[in-house]
């Protein structure tokens, strides 16, 4: 199987060392974490341990007197399933001089993991990472990328059905192991059975009630199952916008899964021809190209709006302060809707983005524009450098 080398990340690791004496990589399991820290370590003549393996487990056990000694890089790969090493860690971090510095892999988000980040405040620096992006695979490759979804395995796996396959094991594991390690006891059964319900919902307004009646469940159940596949990084919530304008603001968030090739395969569908045909296309669409926009923006200050009148905006995210629209389109040639007009003049944005699968890019008045996902990142990289757009 190829491999692509994910320059971005590794250059962006060895900068975040530069100020902080531990840096943690966050992520879901297999979307290359340990490749990626393999290589740092092998570069930088790293002691490496992997606390899946029982050896190394077992020397972390004693974790002052396995880490004290050692100088330069040290990497923790599952660094969440050992939760009571970040005191350690952050005893080590504060030593001075600081003789080592600690790269943590982990597949839980810190409040997944008791104590983690109360433990290295102010101490370690969080990189998110997820599959392959776009800029990594190359624009040639942007439907593969959509379809596959960015697991390294998924995306370079030889065939469709390879890739399908690797989808399908990675969610029984994920039910049947990765779980458990997170401490949660639901029943596989009724874990397969909630996320291929979300997986319906994907794009939309979350609504535990709904969900919590199908399962037979309380809301509040329902709401911790959601919040456990987001501290794994396998589903997202975009949380609302709330504007002091006099109208009724939608104050649920909305949910997405975080990988459109996992998407795919929880709701059942075979191949691309078949997605094209799909009720949910449209929502595929638009949680793919929300990821590739929040890895360029971040997602700290993201948000969706939405009012009871019927006026939205997918994603709204602040850059400096400016206020930036987008809608993600599955059209050749999206235009400006009464719904986008109403969200320009009420949260004051500075300029919107219409983002479509198309090749072209072209703009639709002085404060819009539609982009194609293929030259966004360029298009976003430009933004410091234009002059505010202006208000009609």
């Amino acid at each position: 199987m190829a491999t692509l080398k994910r320059t971005e990340l590794a250059d962006l690791i060895a900068t975040r060392f530069r100020s902080n004496p531990i840096v943690m990589l966050l992520g879901p399991r297999q979307c290359g974490k340990t490749t990626l820290a393999r290589q740092f370590a092998k570069q930088r003549d790293a002691v490496y341990f992997d606390l899946e393996s029982p050896t190394d487990a077992s020397r972390l056990s004693h974790a002052m007197t396995t880490l004290e000694p050692l100088r330069g890089f040290v990497v923790i790969d599952e660094a969440q399933l050992r939760p009571e090493l970040f005191p350690v860690l952050r005893v080590l971090a504060d030593r001075k001089p600081l003789s080592a510095r600690f790269l943590l892999l982990g597949s839980a988000s810190p409040d997944l993991v008791r104590g983690a980040s109360e433990s290295l405040a102010g101490r370690v620096s969080l990189i998110p990472m997820s599959g392959f992006s776009l800029s990594e695979v190359g624009t040639k490759e942007m439907r593969p990328l959509w379809w596959r979804g960015g697991f390294p395995r998924s995306f370079l796996a030889t065939s469709d059905a390879e890739s399908r396959q690797w989808r399908d094991d990675f969610v029984q594991t994920f039910l049947e192991r990765d779980l458990r390690l997170f401490g949660v006891q639901t029943a596989v059964v009724t874990m397969r059975r909630f996320w291929n319900m979300v997986a319906h919902y994907h794009g939309q307004i979350w609504n535990a009630s709904e969900i919590g009646r199908s399962l037979g469940e309380a809301h509040t159940t329902v709401k911790r199952h959601l919040d456990v596949l987001c501290g794994a990084f396998v589903m997202r919530q975009l949380p609302p916008w709330f504007e002091n304008l006099g109208k009724r603001q939608v104050k649920s968030p909305k949910v997405y899964l975080r990988d459109s090739g996992l998407l795919h395969t929880l709701l059942g569908i075979p191949s691309f021809a078949a997605l094209e045909s799909h009720p949910k296309l449209g929502a595929s669409w638009e949680g793919f190209a929300l990821e590739e926009v929040l890895r360029i923006t971040g997602d700290r200050e993201a948000y969706f709006w939405n009012t009871q009148g019927g006026a939205e905006l997918d994603l709204l995210v602040f850059i400096n302060g400016q206020r930036y629209g987008f809608e993600f389109k599955y059209a050749d040639a999206p235009g400006i809707t009464k719904s986008l007009q109403v969200a320009h003049e009420d949260l004051n944005l500075r300029r919107v983005f219409v983002v479509h699968p198309g090749t072209k890019s072209y703009p639709l008045n002085d404060w819009a524009e539609t982009v194609s996902l293929r030259e966004l990142r360029t298009r976003l990289a430009n933004l410091n450098k234009s002059k505010p757009a202006r208000r009609s």
